[in-house]
């Protein structure tokens, strides 16, 4: 069975009028490879600081932006070569949860059409008594109470609301992943775990695989599964998420994890940070090498010579660093 989606050596280059990031482009994505099994629901956790790329791979796997070079398939179909007929199939099976649960709306409409127009535009329902019983099912799925929400417009509803009115959508149309782009940064955070759990219960239960991007580690550590850290556009480390947090390989992922605050208040840090390494960011002598060597204490010779390949550091552990070659 082929991967459920398989990305290869993907690359997005931005150009720039002044060249302030050096030769006038900005390589956003830089030779990202990774792939989603194809017999089993899986949530991926993508994390990385911002600016690291992780929005704009969600931007060209949904068709909203092309890649530079790099292929994408999907059930072993190459989506850059799709028929029209295949496109509209993808974008069916492929659905989205933007981060911005007050710009997803048209403040013009009622919440009822967002629910409408995905059934009347994939005739999920021969009648409109149908489609009425599929709106409320979809609703309380995701514990919504259909009278508290039907008929009213978005400016209505709490932010939680309106991000699980979204994953109602997504119970319509039953597709086979879900690519979250930070769904839970701008709604409360006693709400964040219900939202959470409907993707867990998505996943064990209609067998919805999930691509979930945030820099919150520790939202990526209640959903569990695979973890892919990115760092200035390419990947450093990946793998089963609770091997990476406990035992981070990369410098990069050692520094990213350890700057998560502990829990308890009277827990503080005492160090004080280190500016002793600079930081460079997408100049072109980084390009390369190793694209945090400038701020890595491990750095060796060999890191300006070339991107180190992902090296196997364990079971299910692979990561882009030549300390482990």
């Amino acid at each position: 069975m082929p991967p459920l989606l398989e990305i290869k050596n993907l690359t997005k280059v931005f150009s720039t009028t002044r060249g302030i990031f050096g030769q006038g482009e900005i390589r956003a994505v830089d030779h990202v490879s990774f792939s989603l099994p194809g017999d089993r629901p899986v949530l991926l956790t993508m994390v990385g600081e911002s600016g690291s790329g992780k929005t704009t791979i969600t931007r060209i796997l949904l068709g909203l932006s092309s890649p530079t070079s790099g292929e994408i398939f999907y059930k072993g179909k190459n989506i850059l070569k799709m028929t029209v007929r295949e496109w509209e199939e993808y974008r069916k099976q492929v659905q989205v949860v933007f981060q911005d649960p007050y710009g997803t709306y048209n403040p013009f409409y009622k919440i009822d059409r967002v629910l409408q127009l995905p059934i009347r535009k994939f005739k999920l329902a021969s009648s409109d008594n149908k489609a009425q019983d599929l709106i409320v099912d979809a609703l309380k799925a995701v514990e919504l109470r259909p009278k508290d929400v039907l008929g009213r417009y978005p400016h209505q509803l709490s932010g939680g609301e309106r991000q699980r009115v979204m994953l109602a959508r997504l119970y319509l149309l039953r597709p086979q992943l879900i690519i979250a782009d930070e769904p839970v940064s701008m709604i409360d955070v006693s709400l964040r775990a219900a939202f959470l759990n409907i993707l867990l219960n998505f996943k064990d239960e209609y067998g919805m695989s999930c691509i979930f991007i945030t820099h919150d580690l520790a939202v990526g550590y209640y959903l569990g599964g695979q973890i892919i850290i990115l760092c200035q556009g390419r990947v450093v480390e990946m793998g089963n998420l609770d091997f990476i947090v406990h035992e981070p390989k990369h410098p990069y992922s050692q520094v990213l994890i350890s700057s998560v605050p502990p829990p308890d208040p009277k827990d503080r840090w005492t160090e004080e940070a280190d500016f002793k390494y600079s930081e460079l960011r997408r100049s072109p002598d980084l390009l390369v090498g190793c694209i945090y060597r400038d701020r890595c204490p491990f750095a060796m010779p060999r890191c300006s010579e070339a991107p180190p390949p992902m090296i196997q550091v364990g079971e299910d552990h692979q990561a882009a660093c030549y300390l482990y070659q």
